[in-house]
Parts: structure tokens; sequence; C-alpha cells
């Protein structure tokens, strides 16, 4: 087998993008009846406590899967099959004590952490965190091996039962508190969805867990290939020294990367209480149109670059630590091209079909145009989140995690300035962290971009990659407006407007993508051989040939 076969990060890359988008679809497709059982200000409750049980994740062990799989992937490269398997067992020992010990702190402090309604859906939340370092243990490993099936599976398997859950939980628990008012229902609603959050995780850990066990024949034959003397094997206390160093980079990076939510969320709830005088139950309402709806939705594009990121750490840091600068300028120019190709068209097909998509995932009327609004308003964010959460696996490839920490903090000051002094000298409400969370991406995407151009001397193709992009974006986004707006036309006399919204969208979407992929190809964006590396690609080769637009 070639090693360009072997290494084909792209395509592994499409597996876990695959798992992300269908994640992601299950994610809307289960949020819109939970919020017809729970309502807005339950999801303002969950929303502020999985903010915060995100971070506590994070500085716990969400980052472990890029750590592990980093350091893994170095010592298999170099055939170092004993030590990667010793450095397997180092990390389980420490997740075990930090996992826990957050999952502790997380139950023991919730009313500290969040607001009172938020607590004790925080607190549901808290056995999950150890339960997702241990996952996030597994999933490395199999990610530094170069193989995303199994973590692809797991993640859709956890996505599924917690679609499952979440809406059962959510709806026997409100039905236990039937004659109280709107907000203990809200409460107890969002203590349901976090159930089924946490229900996912395990079954996935349970799924991962046997997948280990069935490879372990394979793992023991790999290991006695290694001669390795054990004399010169790397100790458990010098190994659980290097996962200190390695993670605390990580974990400052994704900390300060990602706590731009739970701060501004954090933030607008205290200046809103205080200088605007609304009450908790009114902010969470709020707080719910714009986490639980808005957001939702940007982060299925969003998700994309996430597999991608994933997908090439390990072959990034591998190539980089033989030396092989150039093989690692390529394949991080091939990830930036292939992450811009999806988002940029992603967040233009947002833009102009905000209402429509809005209205078919939550179809509540009086929080439409809000919705919607917002959600057009974020768009821009998909590209600039895209880019800044690649980069950001790039640098730490590279053993530069540090750098991803400096510009995250910079650009951490300057949205919260902006943030703070919005939301206490303008009426702008949920517009103001809209407008933070674009200028922190934004910020966010320019110093990563710079850093990677000066460790790698990267040198892109703009053209290719960001403008003909953006131009065939551009004609895609209005043969789906037109469209839509033109079947609309045709059948809303005839069907509900939900109906025909509908059919508008599931005709629109496919017509416009295909004209996008048309125009890729006039504009040679894309050629013959970058498109076999896409998922999918040689289907889309003999579909273009069929359309004779191939060279």
């Amino acid at each position: 087998m070639s090693e360009k076969k072997k290494d084909n990060f792209i395509k592994q890359a499409g597996i876990l993008a695959a798992a992300g988008i269908i994640c992601r679809i299950i994610g809307i497709l289960y949020r819109s009846p939970l919020t017809a059982i729970i309502g807005n200000e339950g999801n303002g409750y969950y929303s502020a406590a999985i903010y915060c049980y995100t971070i506590i994740l994070l500085i716990s062990s969400y980052s472990i899967p890029a750590a592990v799989s980093k350091v893994i992937s170095q010592r298999l490269a170099a055939g170092e099959y004993k030590n990667a398997q010793r450095i397997f067992y180092g990390v389980i020992m420490y997740v075990v004590i930090v996992g826990g010990l957050a999952s502790i702190l997380a139950f023991l402090f919730a009313d500290v952490l969040v607001s009172q309604n938020a607590a004790p859906v925080l607190r549901v939340f808290a056995p999950t965190i150890f339960f997702s370092g241990l996952l996030g243990v597994l999933r490395g490993y199999f990610q530094a091996n170069k193989t995303m099936l199994q973590t692809s599976i797991s993640q859709i398997a956890e996505q599924i039962l917690n679609a499952v859950i979440s809406l059962l939980a959510a709806y026997l628990l409100i039905g236990t508190v039937a004659g109280k008012d709107d907000t203990t229902k809200a409460i107890y609603g969002a203590t349901g969805s976090a159930i089924g959050t946490g229900v996912g995780v395990l079954s996935a850990l349970l799924f991962m867990t046997f997948v280990y066990g069935i490879n372990k024949d394979i793992i023991k034959k790999r290991l006695k290939k290694d001669k390795m003397p054990d004399s010169e094997l790397e100790t458990y206390a010098n190994i659980m020294k290097m996962i200190l160093m390695v993670i605390t980079p990580y974990i400052l990076s994704t900390f300060i990367y990602n706590v731009s939510n739970f701060l501004n969320q954090t933030l607008y709830r205290k200046i809103m209480e205080v200088v605007a005088g609304y009450s908790e139950k009114e902010i969470a309402i709020m707080f719910g149109i714009y986490s639980a709806k808005a957001v939702v939705i940007v982060n299925v594009p969003v998700a994309l670059s996430s597999a991608v990121a994933a997908a090439m750490l390990p072959s990034v840091s591998g190539t980089f630590s033989r030396g092989d600068i150039d093989g690692t300028r390529e394949k991080v120019a091939a990830a930036i091209k292939t992450t811009m190709l999806i988002s940029i068209p992603s967040a233009v097909g947002l833009f102009v079909l905000a209402r429509p998509v809005t209205q078919l995932l939550f179809p509540q009327v009086a929080d439409l145009p809000l919705a919607s609004s917002l959600l057009r308003f974020l768009c821009i964010s998909v590209v600039f989140y895209a880019l800044s959460t690649l980069t950001n696996a790039v640098l730490q490839g590279i053993g530069k995690a540090g750098k991803p920490v400096v510009n995250a903090t910079v650009a951490l000051v300057f949205q919260t300035v902006i943030l703070v002094t919005l939301l206490m000298f303008t009426d702008w409400n949920l517009y103001c962290l809209a407008l933070a969370t674009i200028v922190y991406s934004l910020l966010m995407c320019i110093f990563n971009q710079a850093s990677v151009k000066h460790y790698l001397g990267l040198k892109q193709d703009v053209i290719r990659i960001y403008l003909l992009p953006s131009l065939a974006s551009l004609c895609m986004g209005i043969v789906a407006f037109g469209a839509y707006e033109g079947v609309y036309l045709l059948i809303s006399g005839i069907l509900s407007s939900r109906l025909s919204n509908a059919i508008s969208l599931l005709l629109s979407i496919p017509m416009a993508a295909i004209i996008y992929f048309i125009l890729l190809i006039a504009f040679q964006v894309v050629n013959r051989q970058e498109i076999k590396t896409f998922p999918k690609g040689n289907l889309l080769i003999r579909l273009a040939d069929k359309l004779h637009i191939l060279r």
C-alpha cells in the first residue's frame, strides 16, 4: 500500500466530517421538539449549564483526544509501539484523577458557577465530565492510528441516544411537576436534556471500550514487533511529566479559545440583570433563542472544520516530527482549501436562506424573526471559526501550542471590551453577543493565519482558495434564493406555509450545490486529482464527466 494511500488525511477528515454533519443534523432535529417541550426558558438554563460544563471539560479532559493523538502518533511514526501503549495507559491514569476531581467540583460548586435555576442542570452534567475524559482517551488513541471510523460511529451513536433520552427524560420530568409554574417546568425539562447528554457519552464510551477490546490481539502483535528492551522504555513518571507538558498548552489553548461562550453568557446575564433590569426568567428566554437556535444552526458547518482539524493533527505531527516541512505545508494547504470550499458556501447559504432554514428547524412563529435575523448576522463567523479552528490544530501539531493561547487571549480581551461596551451603552441586546462572536472569530483567524505563515513559511493561493470559491458561492446563493422564492411562490397557495417552506428548501439546496460544484470546476478551483481526495470523490468525478465539465 502506498504512503499516499495510507496517509490520506483528507479522506479521514471526510469520515469525521460526515459523522460530524450527521451528529449536527440529529442535534438540530431533536432541538426543535425539545424546544417545544422545555421552551426558550428551558433552553436558556440548559445553555448556561452546558457552557459551564464545556469549560470544566476543557480544563479537565477535552484536550485529551488531540494531545493523545499527537503524542502517540509521534511514537508510532518512530515504530515505538511499546512506548505508545505506555503513554496510552498513562493518559488513562491522568484522566481518572483529573476528570474525577473536576466532576466532584462541578457538582459541589454548581450554585457558584451558574445561576440558581441552571445549577440543578449542571449537577446532572457533573458525572459526564469523568466519562467524557475516558472517551476522549480512546478516541485520541484511534485517531493516532489514523483511523477515524471508530470515533465517527461512536459520535453518531452518542448523538442518537442523546436525542432520544433527552426528549424522553425532559417530557417525563416535566410531567412530574405538571401543576407547577413555567420556570419549574423549564428547570426540570433542561435537567432531562442534560440526562440525555450523559447517557449519550456513556454509551459512546462503552462502544469505544468494546472496539478497543476486539483489537487487543492486533495491538499485542504490534507490540511484539517492537524489540526495544524494557530497560530503555519510558518510565511512567516521565510519561506523566510529558503528559502534563503536552496537555497543559492544549488545555490553555482550547480553554482560552472556547471560554468566550461561557464568558459572554455570564457577562450578558449579569449586565442585563443589573443594568437593564431584566429578570432571570427573561434573560433565560432571550439567551435560549440565541444559543439554542441561531448558534446551534451556525455550528453545523463549523463541525466540518473541526473534523478536518482532528484528522489532520496526527498527519501534520508525523511529517513535522520527521523534518518534512514541505510535506507539512502541503497537508496544511490542502486542509485549508478543503475547509474554505465548504465553509464559504455554507456561510452564504445560511445568509440567503436564514429565515426558511430557521422556520424549518424551529417553527415557533413568535421567535422566527429574531432567531433568523441573528442567524443571518452570525453566518460570517462560520468562515472565521472554520479557519481559526484549523490553524489552531496546525500550530498544535507543529509544537507551537502556546501561540494560539496568546492569540486567543488577545482576541478575548478585544471582544470582551466590545461586548461590555455595547451591553452597557446600547439597546442591541442579543446582537451584542453576535457581534462579539464575530469579532473574536475574526481576530483568531487573522492572528493564527499570521502565526502559521511565520512558522511554516506557508504561501497560499489566495485566488483559488478564497476569491474564486467566494465568487462561486455568491452565484450559488443567488440561485438558492431565486429557486426557493420561485418554488415557494408556485406552491404556497396550495400547501401550508410550513410544508411549502420545507419543499422549497429541499429543492433549492441540491440545485444550488450542483451549481456550486460546476462553478468550482469551471473556475478551475479544483482539478480531477483534488476531487478524488474528497469524500465520494470518484462519484463526483463520474458526475462531472457526464456533464462534460471536467478536463
